[in-house]
């Protein structure tokens, strides 16, 4: 049977990297890091013509496979309702980063996207009063440029942008566009008291960049706290 005859077809696999058993293994890995609360954050996956996501609405640590989205990319129309190739048989609705995951797709050709609720991704927004969170002269060769180009070196300064967060977060989409445009090198960008969405060419190097961001975060809020300067020739 195929996946037009049968969609969950789709989701059904015992491939362990198949992005449907991925994504809930991910959002169980980041609920144990702190990463995501409650129903709060999520991953997507794309992989050739298709886009797996996560759902709203379900504890991130609990996610089955039977509970994710699939999406066709490109979609079929920007100006129309969201076009699904698989919807869960329950009452839920995607995740509601899907328009600032496809982001990432679209302008920086990413194969998956990660958003996090981190506490150091947050307070780095509180600390850094302006729109730019800037460190350099650290361990941040395992962020690449873009996200996706090469990996920058020791002596580079890491700039990620920082946005104003929104009541509702499908209405932080044109702003993440902005900042994605006007820092064309960042790996990610932070919402200011919510946390921050980092892409990658693929799933292993969107969360390799998201764990080494976080590290970053981290230790930039520990430097700024103790009154030590987080760029260096400056």
């Amino acid at each position: 049977m195929s996946a037009n005859d049968n969609p969950d077809q789709l989701v059904l696999s015992s491939d362990n990297l198949h992005p449907a058993n991925l994504i809930p293994e991910l959002c169980a890995s980041f609920y144990r890091l702190g990463w995501v609360t409650g129903t709060g954050g999520g991953i997507c996956i794309r992989t050739g013509d298709k886009v797996y996501i996560a759902p709203s609405g379900v504890q991130k640590e609990r996610i089955q496979p039977s509970h994710i989205f699939v999406l066709p990319y490109p979609q079929p129309s920007p100006h129309a309702d969201r076009v699904f190739l698989r919807r869960p048989a329950l009452e839920l609705k995607e995740s509601a980063c899907t328009p600032l995951f496809w982001n990432a797709f679209e302008l920086r050709d990413a194969g998956s996207c990660v958003h996090t609720h981190s506490q150091n991704a947050v307070m780095a927004t509180l600390l850094w009063s302006g729109d730019v969170f800037r460190i350099s002269h650290q361990m941040i060769k395992g962020v690449r440029i873009s996200g996706t180009g090469s990996a920058l070196s020791y002596l580079d300064t890491l700039e990620v942008p920082i946005i104003e967060n929104t009541p509702n977060e499908e209405d932080l989409k044109d702003s993440m566009a902005e900042a994605m445009k006007a820092h064309p090198n960042a790996a990610g960008v932070l919402v200011r008291r919510h946390g921050v969405y980092v892409w990658g060419k693929d799933w292993e190097k969107a969360k390799t960049q998201t764990e080494c961001l976080d590290y970053l975060f981290e230790i930039g809020v520990k430097m700024k706290l103790a009154g030590v300067p987080t760029v260096l020739n400056a």
